[in-house]
């Protein structure tokens, strides 16, 4: 998730001086937006070896690590925002890794190709898996392991015990609130312990 407004959007929910881990940090893009205009600090997670060193020539703090094999490495609430922006549905352990998410964080901020956006509900019922803007693959090439929906996280949240702060969608670079499961390409939530 590399546009402007969508970072912008995302950013916006994250306190200024905030101690911030991103989980899935790619280039390390939204962490260095994050430093600049917030004055955060933290670290970046991220498992690709370009991406590690993109991180590192932004000056971005960056951990190279695998997201499946979990966060053991942090203790309870050392960060005050966690980040999965575009990381959830690439992971084996997606609710392992939001239990995770919750207990290394104050509060966690996620954000993922909502699959009930309309255009994507249209091209199932043509009998096609959806290929967009937000899902760019074909189903055999697509390096997401599941697909999610809007209201599926709200589900997800409330079994976790997790207390929705704000959720929206993102479409084209603007805040979605009026019906963002069918309305919203990227569902975001932000949330802490219930």
């Amino acid at each position: 998730m590399s546009d402007h407004a969508t970072m912008d959007a995302i950013a916006r929910l994250v306190p200024e001086g905030s101690r911030v881990l991103d989980l899935g940090c790619g280039d390390g893009a939204l962490l260095d937006l994050l430093q600049r205009t917030r004055g955060c600090t933290g670290y970046g997670i991220e498992i690709a070896d370009d991406n590690v060193l993109a991180c590192v020539r932004r000056g971005v703090d960056v951990i190279q690590l695998n997201l499946d094999e979990g966060l053991a490495l942090f203790e309870d609430n050392s960060f005050d925002v966690v980040l999965q922006i575009d990381t959830l549905q690439h992971l084996r352990n997606a609710e392992v890794m939001l239990r995770e998410t919750a207990r290394v964080g104050k509060s966690g901020i996620v954000a993922f190709p909502n699959f009930a956006h309309w255009p994507n509900r249209l091209s199932v019922l043509r009998g096609r898996m959806p290929v967009t803007r937000r899902l760019p693959y074909q189903w055999y090439d697509t390096p997401n392991i599941r697909v999610g929906t809007y209201k599926d996280f709200e589900v997800l949240a409330h079994k976790n015990r997790l207390r929705v702060r704000d959720a929206f969608g993102l479409q084209d670079g603007r805040v979605v609130r009026w019906l963002p499961n069918a309305r919203a390409g990227t569902a975001v939530f932000h949330f802490e312990h219930a």
